[in-house]
Order: C-alpha cells, then sequence, then structure tokens
C-alpha cells in the first residue's frame, strides 16, 4: 500500500453494532464517508459549500472488503489516499483497530462530480486536491 494522505481517529459507538455484538456493515461506510469529509475540510474545501455552488462530488461505485470485526468502545483509525482516474476521484480507505493496528475494513470508492446536475470535471476540487492528486 502507498502512503497515505489522511487519518483520522474514532470510537464505535454501542448503537452502530448489531445483534452480534459487532459493527454492523453499513457503519464502515458511514465511517469511511465521515472520513472524506474531513478531509475536504482538511484541503479548504466544504461539501455544503461545494453544494451550494452547483458542484456535487457523489459516490460512482464502492468496493468494500470487511476484515475483522470492530466492537463497542473500540477505538480505530481511518485512513485514505487519493488517487485521479481520468474523471474520478479514487478513495482507498483502510480502517485499523487503534489498539493492535488490525486491518478491519478496506474500500476502494469512486467518485464523480456533478456541476450543475451534468457529469463534470471540478477544478475546485482539482486544486484542492492537487498536492495528493497521482494520475493513473
Amino acid at each position: 500500500m502507498k502512503a497515505y494522505h489522511f487519518e483520522t481517529r474514532m470510537e464505535v459507538r454501542d448503537y452502530e453494532c448489531d445483534i452480534e455484538g459487532i459493527v454492523n456493515n453499513a457503519q464502515y461506510i458511514h465511517y469511511c464517508e465521515h472520513t472524506r469529509h474531513l478531509f475536504l475540510k482538511q484541503c479548504g474545501l466544504s461539501f455544503a459549500e461545494m453544494h451550494q455552488k452547483g458542484v456535487d462530488a457523489v459516490v460512482a461505485r464502492m468496493q468494500l472488503q470487511y476484515k475483522s470485526p470492530l466492537r463497542p468502545d473500540d477505538e480505530f483509525v481511518s485512513r485514505l489516499r487519493l488517487e485521479k482516474e481520468g474523471i474520478k476521484y479514487v478513495f482507498y480507505q483502510d480502517i485499523f483497530r487503534a489498539a493492535d493496528e488490525q486491518l478491519c475494513f478496506r474500500g476502494k470508492i469512486e467518485l464523480v462530480c456533478l456541476v450543475n446536475g451534468r457529469l463534470a470535471p471540478s477544478p475546485d476540487y482539482d486544486r484542492a486536491f492537487e498536492k495528493y492528486i497521482q494520475e493513473s
């Protein structure tokens, strides 16, 4: 795995777990989305402000791998790396249990931009991500 561009720490909350006592699989998608939004802030952009400008980054495709479950009160580290493939922004996102760095989740999330409702490149996103983007 290439170097990560961003990471954040979070903690599992009881209500995120299912009857089996492990984090429900859908929660990992929420963790990844929250990580991307924090990364966007670090890059100087607001998801809400971009929407107001008519630019929406939307998920086009996800590949998800569940490796090892998280449980209530587990702290974890959510990490991402960004690449660009044509018009797509590709986020490679991994979640590790903080206590032992056990890989719990791996995702490849592809986003595209809709500018005023049409698929198009976003100069704002390109500028914000330019130091991270690696054209493939």
